[in-house]
Protein backbone atom coordinates (compact mmCIF):
# COMPACT_ATOMS: atom_id res chain seq x y z
CA UNK A 1 0.00 0.00 0.00
CA UNK A 2 1.21 3.44 -0.83
CA UNK A 3 -0.61 5.14 1.46
CA UNK A 4 -0.26 3.69 4.86
CA UNK A 5 -2.31 7.23 6.90
CA UNK A 6 -5.60 6.45 4.12
CA UNK A 7 -5.06 3.01 5.42
CA UNK A 8 -5.09 3.38 8.72
CA UNK A 9 -8.08 5.46 8.54
CA UNK A 10 -9.72 3.01 7.01
CA UNK A 11 -9.21 0.73 9.95
CA UNK A 12 -10.46 3.31 12.54
CA UNK A 13 -13.60 3.85 10.91
CA UNK A 14 -14.52 0.29 10.72
CA UNK A 15 -13.76 -0.53 14.18
CA UNK A 16 -16.13 0.30 17.28
CA UNK A 17 -14.60 2.24 20.05
CA UNK A 18 -13.42 -0.85 22.17
CA UNK A 19 -12.84 -2.98 18.98
CA UNK A 20 -9.26 -5.14 18.17
CA UNK A 21 -7.67 -4.65 15.18
CA UNK A 22 -4.99 -7.33 14.71
CA UNK A 23 -2.78 -7.67 11.91
CA UNK A 24 -0.17 -10.68 10.86
CA UNK A 25 2.37 -9.47 7.87
CA UNK A 26 5.80 -9.97 6.78
CA UNK A 27 8.52 -7.75 8.42
CA UNK A 28 9.58 -5.15 6.07
CA UNK A 29 13.35 -6.01 6.97
CA UNK A 30 12.45 -9.20 4.63
CA UNK A 31 11.64 -6.68 2.06
CA UNK A 32 14.74 -5.12 1.94
CA UNK A 33 16.31 -8.47 0.65
CA UNK A 34 17.09 -10.02 -3.04
CA UNK A 35 14.28 -13.46 -3.93
CA UNK A 36 16.71 -15.69 -2.57
CA UNK A 37 18.07 -13.67 0.51
CA UNK A 38 21.91 -13.34 0.15
CA UNK A 39 21.83 -9.62 -0.21
CA UNK A 40 20.19 -6.16 0.77
CA UNK A 41 18.89 -5.68 -2.42
CA UNK A 42 16.09 -2.74 -0.92
CA UNK A 43 16.02 0.63 1.67
CA UNK A 44 14.34 -0.10 4.71
CA UNK A 45 13.18 3.56 4.38
CA UNK A 46 11.98 3.40 0.94
CA UNK A 47 9.09 5.90 -0.43
CA UNK A 48 9.03 5.36 -3.54
CA UNK A 49 7.20 2.03 -5.54
CA UNK A 50 9.13 -0.97 -5.68
CA UNK A 51 8.16 -2.66 -9.48
CA UNK A 52 9.14 -5.90 -10.51
CA UNK A 53 8.26 -8.80 -13.04
CA UNK A 54 7.81 -11.91 -11.17
CA UNK A 55 7.27 -15.74 -12.39
CA UNK A 56 4.85 -17.37 -10.84
CA UNK A 57 2.24 -16.79 -7.83
CA UNK A 58 2.59 -16.92 -4.61
CA UNK A 59 1.12 -20.12 -4.06
CA UNK A 60 2.83 -21.72 -6.60
CA UNK A 61 6.03 -20.10 -7.48
CA UNK A 62 6.14 -22.50 -10.65
CA UNK A 63 2.81 -21.43 -12.29
CA UNK A 64 3.30 -20.41 -15.65
CA UNK A 65 2.57 -16.64 -15.09
CA UNK A 66 4.36 -13.74 -15.53
CA UNK A 67 3.61 -10.23 -13.82
CA UNK A 68 4.34 -6.98 -12.61
CA UNK A 69 4.04 -6.54 -9.09
CA UNK A 70 4.63 -3.22 -7.17
CA UNK A 71 5.32 -2.73 -3.42
CA UNK A 72 6.08 -0.10 -0.61
CA UNK A 73 8.91 -1.05 2.11
CA UNK A 74 7.17 1.10 5.37
CA UNK A 75 8.97 0.82 8.68
CA UNK A 76 7.83 -0.23 11.71
CA UNK A 77 7.55 3.87 12.54
CA UNK A 78 5.58 4.29 9.70
CA UNK A 79 2.89 1.87 10.75
CA UNK A 80 2.84 2.49 14.31
CA UNK A 81 2.44 6.23 13.68
CA UNK A 82 -0.31 5.63 11.14
CA UNK A 83 -2.48 3.41 13.38
CA UNK A 84 -1.55 5.90 16.35
CA UNK A 85 -2.64 8.81 14.75
CA UNK A 86 -6.38 7.10 13.90
CA UNK A 87 -6.83 6.54 17.52
CA UNK A 88 -5.56 3.22 17.80
CA UNK A 89 -3.56 2.12 21.05
CA UNK A 90 -0.71 -0.68 20.54
CA UNK A 91 -1.62 -3.11 22.53
CA UNK A 92 1.03 -6.16 21.46
CA UNK A 93 3.83 -6.23 18.81
CA UNK A 94 5.43 -9.76 18.12
CA UNK A 95 8.74 -10.28 15.58
CA UNK A 96 8.73 -13.98 14.28
CA UNK A 97 11.88 -15.91 12.42
CA UNK A 98 9.81 -18.06 10.25
CA UNK A 99 6.57 -17.69 7.74
CA UNK A 100 3.43 -20.68 8.57
CA UNK A 101 3.65 -21.19 4.49
CA UNK A 102 6.37 -21.59 1.59
CA UNK A 103 5.65 -18.92 -0.02
CA UNK A 104 9.52 -17.40 -0.87
CA UNK A 105 12.95 -19.07 -2.48
CA UNK A 106 14.89 -20.64 -0.12
CA UNK A 107 13.07 -21.66 2.42
CA UNK A 108 13.30 -24.99 4.70
CA UNK A 109 10.12 -26.28 7.10
CA UNK A 110 11.16 -27.45 10.18
CA UNK A 111 9.83 -29.95 12.21
CA UNK A 112 7.37 -27.46 13.97
CA UNK A 113 6.07 -27.04 10.21
CA UNK A 114 7.14 -23.66 9.73
CA UNK A 115 9.22 -22.35 7.27
CA UNK A 116 12.28 -20.36 7.61
CA UNK A 117 14.76 -18.87 5.24
CA UNK A 118 17.93 -21.45 4.79
CA UNK A 119 21.07 -20.75 6.09
CA UNK A 120 19.73 -17.83 8.38
CA UNK A 121 19.58 -19.63 11.84
CA UNK A 122 16.70 -17.62 12.82
CA UNK A 123 19.35 -14.37 12.31
CA UNK A 124 16.45 -12.14 10.49
CA UNK A 125 12.46 -11.73 11.32
CA UNK A 126 10.05 -13.01 8.41
CA UNK A 127 7.10 -11.91 10.14
CA UNK A 128 5.55 -9.58 13.01
CA UNK A 129 2.01 -9.21 14.29
CA UNK A 130 0.37 -5.88 15.57
CA UNK A 131 -2.42 -6.35 18.51
CA UNK A 132 -4.19 -2.32 18.22
CA UNK A 133 -7.49 -0.90 20.02
CA UNK A 134 -9.36 1.45 18.98
CA UNK A 135 -9.74 4.05 21.88
CA UNK A 136 -13.29 4.99 23.11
Amino acid sequence: MPDLDKWAGIVAHFLKPGGIFYIADFHPVLWMMDDSFEKIKYHYFNTDVISEEISGTYSDRDAPIKSIEHGWNHPFSEIFNALVKHGLQILQFNEFPYSPYNCFKNLEQGTDGMWRIRGMDEKMPVMYSIKAVKQF
